[in-house]
């Protein structure tokens, strides 16, 4: 065993000193004093002078491995004085501050590169210590929230979630729009395949539909299907044209929640993943509509009827007493929701399609660009100006919607073979006498699918 490792253990137990070893335990609070006794300051040299790293010699006396570092660096035995923190005075700490608040938007690197510029030396931690309260106080003005109630009727909150869901025993994509009356606490959620504008309006139609009435006032967030510009400094309000009519007809007064500012709606946020989580989690269903149906009915069976963390009531009791009198009635007559013009070109097996969903168009128009109009309850194909196909709009997700006449004619018809006995053919078969059912066709182009 070589001499270092002998002195290793030397400090490890109980036995007789070695003549000219200075053996010394360190006393396990002597670390917090923030001084070290001029012995253990001689043998942290001793030990290094013996080639003992300094890890070893931390481990050994029990001390930091930062302390043996810095006495093996000059320092003296002894209390240690650090340096006493820089602080800037009254002037520097007004520049630091201002500079927070406008060209530096609270970085403190470009505050010390403006004091920099202009001739002043600070060191990035002094500005940093001198920001912290400024930081602080802009964290609490973040996260702090005032609660605001409405009277019964006067709004509803809407916005839309997504999650992945196993329909038909596929994962599918599912977008969800959800509305939250702010008084009573009532919910409305409404599954489609995307989110866009008419997938909007269809959803806060069927809310008003689901609630029996209208409120006063919509508040959304800042979704482009709705707001087109919002000035976050002016807070004008650019709303898109569709969803501004769609509120103008039905007397609404549309209301869009700060930018970056998604509390300004907390009841719908927090219906949203009420919805994600609650209603959904981790179901599989059999189609869109089966979706859909249990939706309706957990809104009214589960959510309607708990009690609600705020309130303390249920949302139905809530609703029926102050309510439901004070919403206005429905239009006579049902208004305008969806009306979109898409451009598509007909694909060669004859389909056009829309939001997954295919529709059949006459073969003859294969490869021609045609325009769709989609309303709530059709999609129409037209080309040139002219209604060249119909459909009863469907919202499965990848379904097929076809027409037999669109295919008449593709196939010449099956004749009846003639009497006697079969001659021997006399030439070779052209391709277009081949005879084949229309039913045959569909099985190749859909898949079988029905």
């Amino acid at each position: 065993m070589d001499k270092s490792t002998d002195d290793l253990l030397n400090l490890e137990g109980p036995h007789a000193a070695r003549p000219g070893v200075n053996s010394s335990r360190l006393r396990l609070s002597q670390e917090g004093t923030g001084m070290l006794s001029p012995g253990v300051v001689d043998r942290i040299r001793e030990l290094a002078g013996q080639g003992v790293g300094s890890k070893s010699i931390a481990r050994t006396l029990r001390i930091s491995r930062n302390t043996v570092r810095r006495y093996l660096a000059g320092a003296t035995a002894g209390s240690q004085r650090r340096p006493a923190s820089r602080r800037l005075d009254d002037a520097a700490l007004a520049e630091v501050h201002r500079l927070y608040r406008t060209v530096a938007e609270g970085n403190a690197v470009v505050i010390q590169q403006e004091l920099a510029a202009a001739g002043i030396g600070v060191d990035l931690r002094a500005i940093q210590r001198a920001v912290a309260p400024l930081r602080r106080d802009d964290r609490a003005a973040a996260l702090a929230t005032v609660r605001f109630e409405t009277d019964p009727g006067h709004q509803i909150q809407i916005d839309f979630g997504e999650k992945m869901i196993i329909i038909a025993g596929e994962l599918t994509r599912v977008y969800f729009m959800t509305a939250v009356l702010g008084y009573s606490r009532r919910i409305y959620c409404r599954a489609s395949l995307a989110q866009r504008q008419d997938d909007w309006l269809e959803g806060l139609e069927g809310a008003f539909a689901h609630f029996g009435g209208l409120v006063e006032q919509v508040l959304c967030d800042n979704a482009s299907p709705l707001v087109t510009h919002h000035d976050r400094d002016t807070g004008e309000v650019a709303w898109n044209p569709g969803f501004e009519s769609f509120c103008r007809d039905r007397g609404l007064t549309p209301r869009a929640c700060r930018p970056r500012r998604a509390r300004t709606k907390g009841k719908i946020e927090r219906g949203v993943g009420y919805v994600k989580h609650n209603a959904l989690a981790g179901r599989a269903f059999d189609s869109l509509a089966d979706l859909q149906r249990h939706l309706s009915r957990w809104a009214l069976e589960v959510a309607d009827e708990r009690v609600h963390g705020t309130t303390d009531e249920r949302p139905r009791e809530r609703f029926e007493r102050d309510e439901r009198a004070a919403l206005r009635p429905l239009p006579p007559r049902p208004l305008a929701v969806r009306t979109r013009r898409l451009k598509r070109r007909v694909s060669a097996d004859c389909f056009v399609d829309i939001d997954t969903v295919r529709y059949s168009v006459p073969h003859r128009h294969v490869r021609e660009q045609v325009d769709v109009v989609i309303t709530a309850d059709a999609v129409e194909v037209h080309l040139r100006g002219r209604l060249i196909a119909s459909h009863r709009r469907r919202d499965e997700p990848r379904s097929w919607v076809r027409d037999p006449a669109h295919f008449e004619g593709l196939y010449r018809p099956a004749t009846t073979p003639p009497s006697g006995p079969p001659s021997a053919p006399a030439g070779p078969t052209m391709a277009g006498s081949i005879q084949r059912p229309l039913a045959a066709y569909a099985e190749v182009v859909e898949g079988g699918r029905p």
